[in-house]
């Protein structure tokens, strides 16, 4: 035989195998079969063909059927694939929930995959209860301290809630609430200190599960620290606000005496400008009633004497003591 053509006939040969094994997974069905999963080489080959990658659900197939669950089968995987569900996931949370007696079908499972939980952790929580930790969570009791508490909640996946439950951080959430309205119905924070159980309980009382994902299983407090003294620091902020206001209002008040001083002043100021401009008419109305004869000399005179004694008068007011002994003198 022609070594080229020898040559070109094993090119051939494996090229046509390796399209051969890749299009049928030989070794994959040969697998199934030992392991005693009914699936045909044309299965195979049309899952390709429906860009269904056998090496995802055979291998699937043979976990649930040696897991006792031939309830399972090839179509039910194929489609939950096509869906974009996590085939494998949920044969691992299967297969978990059955050697747990957990009530779990099929069904269930994929419509939790397909939410977007991951139902194989679902299980898992389910069996092996998981803790959550609180953040810091600040109340104030009715005495005005502040209370600083951190609590461990210890949940259990509730699968039949999984779809439309709510997740942890409602848990957390509640929790959180819970916790403030414990510690703010306590007449003090001693009360709390002395029975920090007394959180827990009213707390698990309030069924803060409803509508979620998990159920919880206990509320332990875990630290409590004492922070401020809210009522304390309260009360001097309402002092301040009204020391504030008072003195707005002072201020106000003192604006207002200003303003109606310097009204005052401003009526003073006009009534003398007034006297000073009838004062400056007198010497007028005097001269015009010496000239209609209302007005003798006589009178002029004593009126001028009238009052150069007021003046003198008025100058006599404003000496001392010691300065009238000298003029007496």
């Amino acid at each position: 035989m022609n070594p080229i053509f020898a040559i070109i006939v094993a090119v051939a040969v494996i090229a046509v195998l390796s399209i051969f094994f890749h299009f049928v997974p030989f070794f994959l069905w040969l697998s199934a079969k030992v392991s005693g999963v009914k699936v045909s080489l044309v299965q195979l080959f049309l899952m390709r063909i429906r860009n269904v990658p056998p090496g995802i659900i055979v291998p699937s197939l043979i976990e649930a059927h040696k897991a006792g669950l031939d309830y399972i089968s090839r179509d039910k995987l194929e489609a939950h694939y096509m869906t974009g569900g996590h085939v494998q996931r949920v044969v691992h949370a299967l297969v978990s929930a059955s050697k747990a007696n957990i009530d779990l079908s099929f069904e269930k499972a994929t419509a939790i995959d397909l939410a977007g939980r991951d139902v194989f952790e679902a299980v898992q929580t389910s069996v092996n209860p998981k803790v959550i930790d609180t953040p810091p969570v600040a109340a104030v009791a009715k005495n005005g301290i502040q209370l600083i508490a951190k609590a461990r909640v210890t949940v259990r996946a509730n699968i039949h809630q999984l779809v439309g439950g709510a997740g942890e951080d409602t848990i957390l959430a509640r929790v959180g609430e819970g916790i403030v309205s414990s510690i703010g119905s306590a007449n003090s924070h001693e009360e709390v200190l002395e029975n920090p159980d007394s959180i827990s309980k009213l707390v698990l009382r309030k069924g803060l599960d409803a509508g979620t994902a998990y159920e919880i299983l206990s509320i332990d407090i875990a630290d409590i620290d004492v922070g401020k003294n809210i009522g304390a620091t309260l009360q001097m902020d309402q002092a301040n606000a009204d020391k504030n206001i008072a003195q707005a209002k002072a201020e106000e008040r003192r604006a207002m005496a200003v303003a109606k001083e310097q009204e005052m002043k401003a009526l003073a100021e006009q009534a003398r400008a007034e006297v000073i401009q009838a004062e400056a008419e007198v010497p007028k109305a005097l001269a015009q009633a010496l000239r209609d004869g209302n007005m003798g000399f006589m009178d002029f005179y004593r009126l001028q004497n009238l009052k150069g004694d007021t003046a003198m008068r008025e100058n006599f007011s404003k000496l001392g003591k010691d300065d009238i002994t000298d003029i007496l003198k």
